[in-house]
């Protein structure tokens, strides 16, 4: 039969440098793109106690305590069964299997783990709370959870007239403290 490499090589003209692998010769291993590496997160042991404001550009697990605040917008944050974190949070996707006491901001997504107990208000485009979860707080559902404080969005109906109603029901107030409207 034909060799097609013969055949390609003899009708288009290459320098010799672009010489045509044979068939039989391994190929190259591909490099590694730099967006594919998986990194293992970054963890606070259950026996570290964190006070201060944390921010970092890679994922995080806490099995530790924490209190003030987490800022990972761009990665993920995971509170593992032992972590007890005192803090308001935001990062991509919020995963809760231990204690969380504050307010949360999920670029993308806020899942709360049947272990998981969360005192404080959500903000996030997809919320999950799984059976045998524990939560007491509000649930705002936007579509960039940026948006609905200082990130350039909108701001509703409500917000706009100063009629929304704040944790305690009172109407005009923030719906979280510290938020910027």
């Amino acid at each position: 039969m034909f060799d097609m490499n013969n055949l390609k090589r003899n009708t288009t003209k290459r320098e010799p440098s672009e010489e045509v692998p044979s068939s039989t010769a391994p190929a190259a291993p591909a490099e590694p793109r730099a967006a594919s590496p998986v990194k293992e997160p970054a963890t606070i042991g259950a026996s570290i106690h964190f006070k201060g404001d944390l921010s970092g550009e890679e994922d995080f697990v806490i099995q530790g305590k924490v209190e003030g605040t987490i800022n990972l917008e761009k990665n993920n944050l995971t509170i593992g069964k032992n972590g007890r974190i005192r803090a308001n949070v935001t990062a991509n996707t919020i995963i809760i299997e231990g204690q969380l006491q504050g307010d949360m901001f999920g670029n993308e997504k806020v899942i709360i783990r049947k272990s998981g107990n969360v005192l404080g208000n959500i903000v996030a485009p997809r919320v999950t709370l799984e059976d045998g979860a524990k939560f007491k707080g509000s649930i705002e559902m936007e579509p960039k959870a940026g948006e609905a404080f200082g990130g350039g969005g909108k701001k509703s109906e409500a917000e706009s007239r100063g009629t929304g109603t704040g944790a305690g029901g009172t109407p005009g107030t923030p719906d979280f403290k510290g938020a910027q409207q």
